[in-house]
């Protein structure tokens, strides 16, 4: 049977929200359900309104992304979950060429590599996510900071009751935090090099408006995990 694909959009006051949905309504494998967590917004609702036949539109009081992601989550019913921010894009066959690779590899999560575009939609940089020799290399990675970007992201559902949700404690590095979590109980993220979502660099986006908190918050999380991925990477040899 064909695995169903639940995408969970985050959106606060977000101006790109019709590109998002645009976007994963053209895709090539059709999603199951499109689920909107309207995180609190005063703005920019009204672009959401005529796609509400074909989404499902969660309204909750402001909590932040990683709330919104978990309450999406919550009410997914696909087999697997994909994130989408608000500002982004999925190419055509983004969902497409992740449940397969997914399926044939017998994977729990996965990610994808990845191009920047501008806020007129215009590219940017191709294949923007990092590139590793090896696993261990891959491991190691994660002591100096976060290598995945998290709206290339697809989980099988049932990986969060292994895993546990977005730590809505975070809230910027609620997807660092994940993934350490995630590699610590054997379901490291597996990397499909594909650029298969565009990422949107803006005045308005939260990595530039709130970087040195960002900074503080990552230090603190990879300080929390530090020494239990270092003693993995030992055990294998690294």
């Amino acid at each position: 049977m064909r695995p169903k694909v639940s995408v969970v959009i985050p959106f606060y006051n977000c101006p790109y929200i019709e590109h998002a949905l645009q976007s994963v309504l053209s895709q090539s494998w059709e999603p199951y359900e499109i689920i909107v967590v309207d995180d609190g917004s005063t703005v920019h609702t009204d672009l959401i309104r005529p796609y509400f036949p074909r989404i499902h539109y969660l309204g909750k009081s402001n909590g932040g992304t990683a709330s919104a992601l978990n309450h999406g989550i919550l009410h997914a019913t696909g087999d697997y979950v994909a994130w989408l921010s608000s500002d982004d894009l999925f190419y055509r066959d983004k969902i497409n060429n992740q449940v397969l690779f997914m399926e044939q590899n017998n994977l729990f999560i996965s990610y994808t590599n990845f191009n920047f575009i501008n806020a007129q939609s215009q590219l940017v940089q191709m294949n923007a996510s990092l590139l590793f020799p090896s696993h261990l290399d891959y491991l190691r990675c994660f002591l100096q900071g976060n290598p995945i970007n998290g709206c290339t992201v697809m989980f099988k559902r049932e990986v969060f009751g292994a895993i546990g949700f977005f730590d809505e404690s975070l809230p910027y590095t609620h997807d660092y935090d994940l993934w350490y979590r995630a590699i610590l109980n054997g379901y490291a993220p597996v990397m499909l090099n594909q650029s298969l979502t565009a990422y949107r660099n803006h005045e308005g986006m939260g990595t530039l408006k709130y970087y040195d908190v960002i900074m503080a918050e990552a230090a603190a999380t990879n300080a929390r995990y530090k020494g239990p991925l270092q003693h993995l990477i030992s055990s294998m040899g690294g």
